[in-house]
C-alpha cells in the first residue's frame, strides 16, 4: 500500500470547500439525526432502565453517544470560516490554504486498523451472500441453559426445552466470530463452522446480520476520518439489524413492540430470509462505501 496522503499531496482541485453556514448546517442535520436514539438512551440509563434490543448499540459497541452526534466531514473537505478553527481541538485536524481540513498524514499507528478493516470489508463484499441463517446464533446463546442464566431478562417463547428444541431440529450456520463466541459450550459443537478471530477476513460473507451490523463498528472504528453521514448510515442500518435479530430470536419482546419472528415456523423462516436478502442488498452500498474511505486513507 501507498504511505497515507498529508494535505500538501492532495491537490487543491480534489477538495470540496464547504463555507461556513453550510457545514455548520450540515452538522446540525447530523446532531439531530442521530439524537433520536441517543437522547432515548441517555434518558433510560438515567433512570437505571435497561431495554434490550436497543442497549446493544451502545454496549457491545463502544462508541458513546457524544461521539456518535458529533459531526466530522471526512477527507477531502476543507472547512471554510473562522468558527471551522474549533476543528483544530483534535489533532487529525490542520489548518491548509482554504480553511480546516483533516490531515491524513495523522493516521500514523491507525494505518494497521485501516487496512485490517479494507482487507475484512473488501473480502466480505467479493463472496456470495449465505442466506438461512434465521438467527440462530440468539438461540444458540441459550441453549441449555437454565431460565437464571440467560443473557436477558425476558421470558423464553417457547421456554427452556422448547428452545432447545429448536436449535436441535435446525442447522446452525454462524458464519461470525463475535456472534459464535457466546454460543454455550454445548451449542458450539453443533454449529457447521468454528469461526475465530484469526479466520475473520476468511469467513465472514455479506449475508451475516452481524457482519453487517458491524460496518458501524468499522466506521467509527476510524473516527474521524470516516464521514460522520456515513457512520450514521451504518448506524441506522445497525439498529434496524438489531430489531430484527431480536424479532427472530427466542425472546418474546411483543411488550416492547417487537413481535416476533417465529423461526420454528416454516413461515417464520421465510419471513426472515426475505428481510435477511433485503438488508443484504441496503448493507452492500455502506460496505462499499468504508472501501473507498478505507482506499483514500491508505493512499490509494
Amino acid at each position: 500500500m501507498k504511505r497515507p496522503k498529508t494535505m500538501a499531496d492532495i491537490p487543491e482541485s480534489e477538495n470540496v470547500v464547504l463555507d461556513e453556514p453550510e457545514w455548520r448546517a450540515r452538522r446540525a442535520a447530523h446532531e439531530a439525526r442521530v439524537r433520536r436514539w441517543t437522547d432515548p438512551h441517555q434518558r433510560r440509563q438515567s433512570r437505571g432502565e435497561k431495554h434490550p434490543v436497543l442497549d446493544f448499540m451502545f454496549s457491545y459497541y463502544s462508541h458513546r453517544p457524544a461521539r456518535l452526534r458529533r459531526w466530522h466531514p471526512g477527507p477531502g473537505v476543507v472547512l471554510a470560516g473562522r468558527g471551522a478553527r474549533e476543528y483544530l481541538r483534535w489533532p487529525a485536524y490542520s489548518s491548509c490554504v482554504d480553511g480546516i481540513a483533516l490531515d491524513l498524514g495523522t493516521l500514523g499507528p491507525r494505518v494497521g486498523t485501516v487496512r485490517f478493516v479494507h482487507d475484512l470489508l473488501t473480502a466480505t463484499a467479493s463472496r456470495t451472500p449465505r442466506l438461512g441463517c434465521y438467527g440462530l446464533h440468539e438461540w444458540a446463546m441459550v441453549y441449555r441453559q437454565d431460565a437464571g442464566s440467560v443473557r436477558h431478562a425476558w421470558p423464553l417463547r417457547l421456554g427452556a426445552r422448547g428452545t432447545d428444541r429448536v436449535v436441535e431440529s435446525l442447522p446452525v450456520h454462524c458464519t461470525h466470530f463475535d456472534a459464535y463466541r457466546f454460543f454455550t459450550p454445548p451449542a458450539r459443537p453443533l454449529n457447521t463452522l468454528r469461526p475465530s478471530r484469526p479466520r475473520q477476513i476468511e469467513l465472514e460473507q455479506p449475508g451475516c446480520l452481524h457482519a453487517n451490523m458491524d460496518l458501524f463498528k468499522w466506521a467509527y472504528k476510524l473516527d474521524p476520518y470516516v464521514p460522520s453521514d456515513l457512520v450514521a448510515d451504518c448506524f441506522e442500518l445497525a439498529v434496524e439489524l438489531r430489531a430484527l435479530d431480536m424479532r427472530a430470536s427466542p425472546y418474546d419482546l411483543s411488550a416492547l413492540g417487537y413481535p416476533p419472528i417465529p423461526i420454528e415456523t416454516e413461515q417464520g423462516r421465510a419471513t426472515y430470509r426475505r428481510a435477511q436478502a433485503a438488508y443484504t442488498r441496503r448493507a452492500a452500498p455502506l460496505r462499499a462505501r468504508l472501501i473507498e474511505v478505507c482506499r483514500v486513507l491508505l493512499g490509494g
